[in-house]
């Protein structure tokens, strides 16, 4: 019974849809509390990929637990469809740029190419998201592009202006000329990264006095646009003389190294100090004359305390149209206001204007080269280089970012922060250090929102404006823009394109008011996507807020820290005073394996589709959610991982399944009764340390998810496949398969115990693979009887509920035994695997030391470990002085030494003098004085060592003790060769082989065949006739079956299945397996 998971998963998407699997959970559900849950928007421009796929594998576990809990959860997905990143896709195809294009072309047919291209992939999203097993209700999607999405952001944008939240202002602004628009605070920090730039230094000489101002600038294009120099008047400026030119510099010290490449091979001296407030009020040579007709009282320099010490020379180039610092400090000083705004001669689309008449047309960051070039003919440019630093590029065309001065639509954000920083302390966020850290940070140091951009296919912004601007009507509704304007004709659309030309006569005679040009930034759209997607106030507005609002979970990655949880907070906030959501995972960023961005041109990452028709989309998405970009953490993709999960889990729980299954069947062919799992009744150990592992399990699950910690939900429940697969099923093979020598009742007890725990596993695991689950689930079905008769429908998995904890099965003394077991084994096969000694070779003795209640338990369990490690005796004592174990202080040196200072060699010195029973009570106390020095904690670790001089260990002739340690347990395992097991291991081997070759032939438990063998070779004369002969009853019970003695020129040929020839040491055997 062998399994393709990629193929069963694909089935198992065909039963879902036969069945409306999703809509009928809904229904299931319905009438029930509610879960809410909002899906941040994708643009559906681009294919997803693995930072969608996680996020989306994220967005489905919580969701498909939440209503195996019993909670109705809609799921509805959503698309941003408005904004730069589809414009840029146009602007690209059409090969336009800037307004005058686009206003050539006619907005209307501009925003129909937007709208063509905006679901482009849709179809491809659908087919993904339903592959990777995600369920979300396509059918009734939300689209920002929506009349009815559009219409709620223009109510949450009003209700807003009436509260006074939105002002008009003249700030500079991070300007995309690629795109020709401002982009705020929140999307320029977006992509930061390391780029080149000219650095040049640059001499102003002062007016009536010898000497020049030295300024550094890595913006030189912003030079004609000069009109101050800022002084800090604190500090203390040197005036030198250069006496290679002989020119007198004013500059900071901490400048020159600027000035001179080697400042101690420099020639020249100081002549004097000045201190920065005596240089307020110097006027200077302007570089560039465009503006010194208009700006005449300009040109001088000014104080402004935001200059540093050690950035550049410490007087700083100040074009106030092009720094934010520049025009506070120019309007500081009382030179530009509202009135007379500073020299602005750049377009929107990064161009030079013809104020700047000998640049006019380039584009600021060509003009650089062009204006370092005619600055060395004037003897001014002192030096030219380039610098490499971090510097904002546009987040969508990846083009470089200027500052420029523009006049544009804000919201108040900063006198929000204290309700936003004390609203977010109630909400929960996984990993906490997001919150704790990033978002508070960010939130704290939040500046006012920009949200209108220069753009043509978005929300437009609904201010209707007289020209001076003095009046302003900010529209709520369609409605209330009909009732206003006048207008009677449809509006079911409400772009640009539709609704420019509708005016609103003024009300204090200004004639018509006209819409401002602008359209809401995208993030406006989506951090009203709570409102906008219910179309609200405008339908169901109390069913919103009792059950839509806030949300109680959202997911999305890091990046979204300075965009969608930041965009929901400042809205939800100023809205209704509140977080709108209570609970947020936050992903990391999933890399290419060798750590870079993922990228399509470096081809440096497999295609997920690949991925997921080879490995299936069970294995992607516990790779996914098992790994640290559930912390937060970036992940380093591999394929290999995705592989890993398919041997190390997917299989494991497989192959369980399968074990059940054949062992079921072969219960019928035994007892002639078909097999129907009952609640178990038993008392066997095994039995009920499982069925309490399962409850500690689904306990840690509640306990867990409520925190929506799936980084530690996900290893507890592989621990469970772990401990069904490699402990519970390895160690009750024989009771399962009825070969124990126990009766039909054991059997019967034990397979119930196993269906229970796969039925247990199946839901518990439903919301994390949901593929595998359902597939084994569908295959339990006939076997679970009247444990189904308690769901409402049983056709699913997913439409069960989640497995609630049985406090009667609940056993932790059960649990303290075999957790005691698997102690003892685990190091006793790390001794093996130390020595090289495999399984199957049978050794005599394993002496365990621990302490008494340890024992105990193990005393209770040591057949199951003599078994399991195929030994013959187990030794169980607490006597360490009498096999030799001592303890041994050791030490971290440099972390002590730290601490101790000079003592700590006192110490050194004092540690070999400590005796035994020193070394036992600081084990005990964690803390000792040595020659006056308190030592506690982790200051000394003690371990045990197996001494190599000790008079009172036991010297047994013969034994080769190979020790293995934990902290609390030693186990000694003699691994010297013992003639009386050498039958043993001979007698193991075979029956091993005996299995692969049923396994070989594609036998099931329940083929019944006969085993035979033949001795080829034996020149050691092993009697193996009375080894086989003494040891009948189990083989019997291990293989099914005698092994008989055959006659190779006997036999029929028709009859023999399998025939192999096999070596074991010096004997070699003819093994064969026949028909019966």
């Amino acid at each position: 019974m062998s399994i393709n998971f990629p193929q069963a998963e694909e089935e198992t998407v065909r039963f879902w849809r036969e069945v409306d699997a999703f809509q009928t959970q809904l229904k299931l559900t319905e009438g029930r509390q509610n879960f809410t849950f909002y899906d941040g928007p994708p643009f559906a421009t681009g294919l997803p990929h693995y930072g969608h796929l996680l996020t989306s594998t994220i967005k489905d576990i919580i969701p498909r637990y939440w209503s195996m809990k019993g909670y109705h959860v809609v799921r509805r997905f959503g698309w941003d469809t408005h904004g730069l990143p589809i414009e840029y896709e146009i602007d690209k195809t059409l090969g336009v740029s800037g307004r005058d294009a686009v206003m050539k072309m006619g907005i209307e047919k501009y925003n129909a190419e937007c709208r063509a291209i905006v679901m482009r992939y849709a179809a491809e999203w659908r087919q993904t998201i339903e592959r990777l097993g995600r369920w979300i209700d396509f059918d009734n999607d939300y689209k920002s592009m929506d009349v009815s999405f559009m219409e709620s952001c223009w109510w949450v944008f009003k209700q807003l202006f009436d509260k006074d939240q939105v002002y008009r202002a003249y700030q500079i602004m991070p300007f995309s000329t690629a795109l020709c628009t401002p982009l705020s605070h929140m999307e320029s920090k977006q992509n930061e990264k390391t780029t080149q730039d000219p650095a040049v230094l640059v001499a102003f000489p002062v007016q009536d006095r010898d000497a020049s101002l030295i300024i550094y600038t890595t913006t030189p294009w912003t030079l004609p646009s000069n009109l101050f120099i800022a002084v800090h008047p604190e500090f203390e400026y040197l005036e030198i003389l250069d006496e290679e030119s002989g020119k007198h510099y004013i500059l900071l010290e901490s400048g020159l190294s600027m000035l001179y490449k080697d400042k101690k091979k420099a020639k020249y001296k100081v002549v004097g100090k000045i201190r920065g407030k005596e240089m307020i009020g110097w006027k200077y040579e302007p570089l560039f004359r465009y503006f010194v007709d208009q700006f005449a009282d300009c040109f001088q320099v000014i104080g402004a305390d935001y200059v540093e010490a050690d950035e550049g020379t410490g007087l700083v180039h100040q074009a106030p149209a092009f720094g934010q610092e520049d025009y506070d400090a120019a309007v500081a000083a009382g030179f530009i206001h509202p009135g007379r705004l500073p020299p602005c001669p750049v377009d929107d689309k990064g161009l030079f204007t013809a104020d700047v008449a000998d640049y006019a047309g380039q584009h600021v960051k060509v003009a650089d080269k062009a204006i370092i070039r005619d600055l060395k003919g004037t003897g001014r440019l002192l030096v030219a280089t380039q610098v490499t630093h971090v510097d904002k590029f546009c987040w969508r065309s990846d083009t470089q970012l200027i500052r420029k001065a523009v006049s544009s639509w804000f919201i108040r954000v900063t006198n929000s922060i204290p309700e936003m920083l004390a609203n977010l302390e109630s909400t929960t966020w996984v990993p906490s250090f997001v919150k704790e850290k990033r978002f508070t940070n960010w939130v704290a140091n939040a500046h006012d929102w920009n949200i209108a951009r220069n753009r043509y296919w978005g929300t437009p912004l609904p201010l209707w404006v007289s020209e001076d601007y003095e009046e302003v009507v900010c529209i709520g509704s369609i409605a209330e823009l009909k009732e206003l304007s006048g207008f009677t004709g449809t509006l079911d659309d409400i772009h640009r394109d539709k609704i420019d030309g509708i005016t609103i006569p003024s009300k204090k005679g200004k004639g018509q008011l006209r819409r401002v040009d602008e359209v809401f930034d995208c993030w406006f759209e989506s951090g009203s996507m709570p409102y906008a997607s219910n179309h609200y106030p405008f339908e169901n507005p109390e069913k919103f807020q009792q059950e839509n609002f806030p949300a109680d979970f959202i997911a999305e990655g890091l990046d979204q820290t300075r965009g969608w949880f930041y965009t929901l907070s400042i809205l939800g906030n100023k809205l209704f005073g509140t977080s709108p959501f209570r609970a947020v995972i936050v992903n990391g960023l999933v890399l290419a394996e060798d750590g870079k961005k993922m990228s399509k041109s470096l081809k440096n990452y497999p295609d997920p589709k690949t991925v997921i028709d080879q490995f299936g989309s069970d294995a992607l998405r516990l790779y996914l959610i098992n790994s640290p970009v559930v912390r937060g953490e970036p992940l380093r993709f591999k394929e290999s991982g995705v592989k890993e999960v398919v041997a190390k889990v997917l299989l494991p729980l497989w192959n369980s399944y399968r074990f059940f299954y054949e062992q079921a069947v072969l219960y019928k062919k035994t007892t002639g009764n078909d097999f129907v799992a009952q609640s178990p009744e038993t008392a066997n150990v095994m039995d009920r340390w499982i069925l309490a592992d399962c409850q500690s399990m689904l306990q840690f699950i509640d306990q867990e998810m409520s925190g929506y910690r799936l980084y530690t939900v996900v290893p507890r429940l592989l621990q469970v496949i772990d401990n069904l697969t490699n402990w519970y099923i390895r160690f009750n093979r024989k009771r399962l398969k009825g070969a124990a020598g126990l009766d039909a009742k054991d059997t019967k007890a034990a397979l119930d115990t196993l269906c229970q725990v796969l039925f247990t596993l199946v839901r518990a695991l439903a919301p994390f693979t949901p593929f595998l689950t359902e597939h084994i689930y569908r295959l339990l079905q006939p076997y679970l009887g009247d444990a189904l008769s308690e769901f409402a429908n049983a056709k699913s998995v997913h439409f069960l509920a989640f497995p609630t904890v049985q406090e009667s099965l609940f056993d932790e003394v059960i649990q303290r035994k075999v957790s005691a077991m698997q102690k003892v084994i685990q190091l006793a096969r790390v001794a093996r695997e130390r020595k090289t000694i495999p399984l199957k070779t049978p050794l005599l003795t394993l002496v365990v030391i621990a302490d008494a209640q340890q024992l105990g338990d193990i005393e209770e369990l040591q057949n199951y470990v003599k078994e399991e490690l195929n030994i013959r005796d187990i030794v169980l004592t607490n006597d360490e002085e009498r096999y030799g174990i001592h303890l041994e202080a050791r030490v971290d040196w440099p972390t002590l030494g730290k601490k101790l200072k000079r003592d700590a060699q006192v110490v050194r010195k004092a540690l070999p003098d400590l005796s035994q029973e020193q070394l036992r009570q600081y084990l005990k106390d964690k803390k000792m004085t040595i020659k006056g020095i308190e030592l506690e904690g982790s200051d000394l670790t003690i371990v045990r060592i197996v001494a190599k001089d000790n008079s009172n260990m036991v010297k047994d002739e013969g034994v080769q003790y190979e020790p293995a340690f934990s902290e609390d347990m030693i186990i000694l395992l003699d691994t010297a060769a013992h003639p009386e097991l050498i039958d043993d291991g001979i007698a193991r081997d075979v029956m091993t082989r005996v299995q692969k070759m049923r396994k070989t032939a594609g036998l099931v438990p329940t083929d019944d065949v006969r085993m035979q063998y033949s001795v080829v070779s034996n020149p050691d004369g092993v009697q193996f006739d009375t080894l086989v002969s003494t040891r009948r009853s189990q083989f019997e019970n291990t293989v099914r079956g005698p092994l008989e003695p055959f006659s190779p020129s006997g036999g029929s040929a028709e009859s023999v299945i399998l025939e192999e020839e096999h070596v074991l040491s010096s004997l070699t055997l003819l093994l064969r397996l026949c028909r019966l």
